[in-house]
């Protein structure tokens, strides 16, 4: 009886999994077709989802598929579970293969886990061949849902009546101890096990798959009370014996602790183990995301890594990380833009990132962090959030990026005299630093460099190379031009709302992380998702959905933009000018600036010492090129030495995307400040972008 009742259970256990993911799998499916209709009708989908891999807009309508232990008339248990494997892991997918070509191959877009499921159906059933003319198919996509019930009653039943009862109880009571009859079993074990283990070892899931994951730890709990408590109505004798052991153990254990007050931990070992061992499993590997930070990408690389902490003259800690190396008199500081980290400059790895490209070329690497990450570093660590946030990009550029420079000068400085005594020699600066930003940073930059000869005080830089840098706006697009309307009129209202933009909780930076990644697994909605924030910033064809599934965007800490530091970027949309944060206040401005309007800095670009290298972005619809030349054209009327390229990029692909020429037009840009470079070794042949103008 009681083995009757564990094979009821065991076909029930699994019927009931394969209905729910079958349920699941269908909704999840539904959403990405609807999502891939909506993709199909959008507006200038094409150039938004260029940059994509895997974006092809034509689905294919399918009916509910069987799984294939139903349509292959299999009786075992262990592909029945194999298959519901493979089925989970296709539930991250859609098809979109063409009308041509509707093969098995095709069903899915590439996505990391489609690999691993094509493995595994080669491996365990095999390839069936699925083409079918163009009339039948709609014929076919009818006929499915109205066989699907039938389909699935009948599968059922085929298969409880001619599985075998011993399988099946082996299975449901996990028992490993059955040898493999034949070598086909032995290679889907050994297939079924490598697929467990990857599983296992997959350090990044999405929601989808989490809720896969935990509907079966679910049914599996349900089962097992049900499988204890029909053991224990079917033995009575044996339930018997258990309570009065476990009675038994109660009393002498409260009578031993009655009779000794001292306890003495005990560890019980396992058979053949030496000693207990302990595996601590962290928070946040159990939660299955990507949280390396800048420190572990650089040193999984092979590359040294150090950290700096500076403090700023108003006591926000920031951080500066550094690909060291000591000797170098040539300093490349890198510096982000908004809403950004210093992991943008090392995202792509050791081929495609500027950090590496540079420390390879012999430079001492710095990666600068502005403050505005949720951690909220600072001397006060009783600090509210409405004061950590009170800050434009007037602190950015003077007092950010000086404490930084400082500290770079201070640390370079006691590395080269310690190597090399006499280096220093009339007060010249023994090193050179080239300074390489990107949109905000290289606003930063320039206020940086122009306050500093404002105020008398030495910037410290041999060269400035600006990608897409910020400072003029006056030519975007209606969504920024309304933001900007927005901010300005109801800032009083909003400012004590929202300090800043961020997510503050890490649930919800979780939950995004993890979003993230569905995004990714099931294409139609990360192209939606992609093509409405590609609206919001005016038709920019970046990567915006795969950015956030960078490591920077994780559960512990999240870069994050001030209030005040938009509102920033909307006055000087407003004006047309660059200018320094407008305080609304005429006593304020005068305080701050001697005068009552704000700091233009364009006016005073003439005081800018040092070469500028201008990029600009032609796809680049968040600062468009005409905005590039905008600096362009104000430098070279104040006389700076200023050169201007540009590129068919957008405006993240200066950062999150490989670009050789891109890279190859740097390092041109830093070997101009090397000491005595062949002139021959400057010359560069670039395929995708041209010269529009340059002085020397």
């Amino acid at each position: 009886m009681q083995r009757a009742v564990d094979h009821v259970l065991a076909v029930t256990k699994e019927a009931v999994k394969m209905i729910t993911f079958e349920s699941l799998h269908n909704i999840v499916r539904l959403i990405n077709g609807l999502s891939a209709l909506l993709l199909a009708i959008m507006p200038g989908k094409a150039s938004i989802l260029e940059g994509m891999q895997g974006w092809e807009l034509r689905p294919t309508v399918r009916g509910p598929r069987l799984p294939r232990w139903m349509e292959n008339g299999a009786s075992s248990f262990n592909h029945f579970i194999h298959e519901l494997a493979v089925d989970s892991d296709e539930c991250s997918s859609v098809d979109y293969s063409s009308e041509e070509d509707n093969s098995d191959d095709n069903f899915s877009p590439k996505t990391p886990l489609s690999q691993r499921s094509r493995v595994l159906r080669s491996t365990s059933f095999g390839r069936h061949d699925r083409r079918r003319g163009r009339r039948s198919r709609c014929f076919r996509f009818i006929l499915a849902w109205l066989l699907f019930p039938a389909r699935l009653m009948i599968g059922i039943l085929f298969y409880i009546f001619r599985v075998s009862p011993s399988r099946s109880l082996n299975v449901a009571n996990g028992s490993g101890n059955q040898q493999p009859k034949d070598s086909s079993t032995c290679k889907e074990a050994s297939t079924l096990k490598d697929h467990i283990v990857q599983h296992a070892t997959d350090k990044r899931r999405g929601v989808i798959e989490d809720l896969y994951l935990g509907i079966e730890i679910f049914i599996e709990a349900v089962f097992d009370l049900f499988h204890k408590a029909a053991h224990c109505l079917l033995s009575p004798l044996d339930t018997a014996k258990r309570l009065i052991r476990w009675f038994c153990f109660r009393r002498s254990k409260g009578k031993a602790s009655c009779a000794s007050k001292a306890s003495v931990p005990t560890t019980i070992l396992a058979e053949g183990d030496p000693a207990p061992t302990t595996r601590t499993v962290t928070f946040r590997d159990s939660l299955n995301t990507d949280t390396r930070t800048c420190r572990d990408v650089i040193t999984e690389l092979g590359y040294p890594y150090e950290a700096i902490r500076v403090v700023t003259a108003d006591g926000y800690v920031l951080l500066l990380e550094r690909i060291p190396r000591r000797d170098a008199q040539k300093v490349v500081y890198l510096q982000h833009g908004v809403f950004d980290s210093s992991m943008g400059w090392i995202a792509n790895g050791v081929v495609g990132s500027p950090a590496f490209a540079a420390f390879d070329q012999g430079y001492d690497v710095y990666l600068g962090n502005f403050r505005g990450l949720v951690s909220r570093e600072h001397v006060d660590k009783k600090i509210s959030s409405q004061q950590y946030w009170h800050y434009s990009i007037n602190e950015h550029g003077t007092e950010d990026i000086p404490a930084m420079i400082e500290k770079i000068h201070e640390v370079k400085m006691s590395e080269l005299k310690s190597l090399k005594p006499n280096l220093e020699k009339d007060g010249e600066q023994p090193y050179k630093v080239c300074a390489i930003c990107h949109s905000l940073g290289g606003a930063g930059i320039l206020m940086y460099a122009v306050t500093c000869r404002i105020k008398e005080k030495p910037h410290r830089l041999s060269r400035i190379i600006l990608l897409s840098p910020a400072g003029f706006h006056h030519d975007s697009n209606f969504a920024f031009k309304l933001l900007e309307y927005a901010f300005r009129w109801l800032a009083p209202i909003l400012k004590p709302l929202f300090p800043a933009f961020y997510i503050p909780t890490r649930f919800f930076r979780l939950l995004l992380n993890k979003l993230a990644r569905d995004l990714h697994n099931y294409p139609a909605v990360g192209g939606l998702v992609q093509t409405l924030m590609s609206y919001v910033v005016g038709g920019d064809s970046s990567n915006w959905v795969g950015v956030l599934g960078l490591p920077h965007y994780n559960m512990n800490d999240m870069p994050g933009v001030s209030f005040l530091v938009v509102l920033h970027l909307a006055q000087i949309l407003h004006n047309r000018k660059f200018i320094m944060f407008d305080y609304g206040c005429r006593s304020a401005n005068i305080k701050k600036y001697g005068s009552p309007k704000p700091l233009d800095l364009g006016q005073h670009y003439g005081l800018i010492d040092l070469p500028v290298d201008l990029v600009a972005g032609r796809k680049d619809q968040v600062i468009r090129p005409s905005m590039v030349r905008e600096h362009y054209k104000v430098m070279k009327d104040a006389g700076v030495k200023v050169s201007f390229y540009e590129f068919e990029y957008a405006h993240l692909d200066f950062t999150f995307s490989h670009r050789e020429e891109l890279l190859a037009y740097v390092m041109s840009r830093l070997l101009l400040v090397a000491p005595a470079p062949s002139p021959k070794s400057l010359k560069m042949k670039y395929t995708t972008s041209e010269i529009v103008e340059e002085t020397r």
